[in-house]
């Protein structure tokens, strides 16, 4: 194994994409496979675009799997882990649960393949700027592999434990996320269903203890319609799910996230979920 390994990129989309750059800017060779093909061939300037996915992992060294949700990254997975080559490792960092985490663990040991389960935070432009937080959980053996793909993604990596602590931990920052949404959402519109300009409820906040830049940035975007999609709020519905289900298996009665979820789910439903996560506010 060298110390600039062979990537192979499956999945190019709001996160992906900016990854993959980034992941090249690096100087590390790297091969890209999408489901849309237009997706992959935007980045023909920086990859070599594969036309499907078991050329794109024949020979890398290292598999990265950036896909949907948990069916999609084992449905693809089940293709190309043939070509997946010997001492290969696949890092698995979509956000797809605990159970479907379990499963493509279960699926890797049976397949030979050394897994590295390390999904991130972050949205889309961190993902352009390099400056994911990876949250990294897998044998120790594969840290050196796959230390120059996540130096060249992230600002930071936490390694956690065992495979799978990546994704609980992921579920867990997720939750917080979209507690801050939600409040943020349901604190405009108390001040705008008091009478107020909702915007106060922001420069009241602005500065103190109670501020945060995710709670301006993600305030001003709800006013003034500035939805494109950093996270689409589609994706932050399946997320919410993934949270209650990893909650209702141990048995933690969370109070705010319920609530938030059905939020979530009525602006999906009012036909926003291509949006960005911030259009929750158009339930309200």
């Amino acid at each position: 194994m060298t110390s600039r390994p062979t990537v192979a990129l499956l999945g190019t989309g709001t996160m992906g994409a900016g990854m993959a750059r980034n992941i090249a800017a690096a100087g590390l060779p790297l091969r890209v496979w999408n489901r849309t093909p237009s997706r992959a061939a935007a980045l023909s300037d920086v990859a070599t675009v594969a036309d499907d996915a078991a050329s794109a992992v024949d020979g890398a060294d290292v598999v990265v799997t950036m896909l949907y949700d948990g069916p999609s990254v084992e449905a693809t997975m089940a293709e190309v882990h043939d070509a997946v080559a010997s001492g290969a490792v696949w890092v698995q960092a979509a956000t797809v649960g605990v159970a479907a985490t379990a499963r493509l663990i279960a699926l890797a040991e049976e397949w030979g393949i050394t897994f590295v389960d390390a999904p991130v935070l972050g949205t889309k432009k961190p993902a352009e700027d390099g400056t994911l937080v990876v949250l990294a959980s897998g044998p120790d053996s594969a840290q050196s592999v796959v230390a120059p793909v996540f130096e060249a993604v992230g600002s930071r990596t936490i390694w956690v434990g065992e495979a799978g602590a990546g994704t609980r931990l992921k579920l867990v920052a997720n939750g917080w996320v979209f507690t801050v949404l939600e409040g943020v959402a349901d604190s405009l519109a108390l001040a705008r269903d008091l009478g107020l300009d909702p915007r106060l409820f922001l420069e009241a906040v602005s500065g103190g203890a109670m501020d945060a830049p995710y709670v301006q940035l993600k305030g001003n975007a709800m006013l003034e319609d500035a939805l494109e999609p950093s996270f689409a709020l589609s994706g932050a519905l399946k997320d919410a799910d993934l949270i209650l289900e990893a909650a209702a298996s141990v048995g933690t009665d969370l109070a705010l996230l319920p609530g938030a979820r059905e939020h979530l789910a009525r602006a999906v439903e009012a036909g926003h979920g291509d949006l960005d996560m911030a259009a929750t506010w158009k339930a309200h």
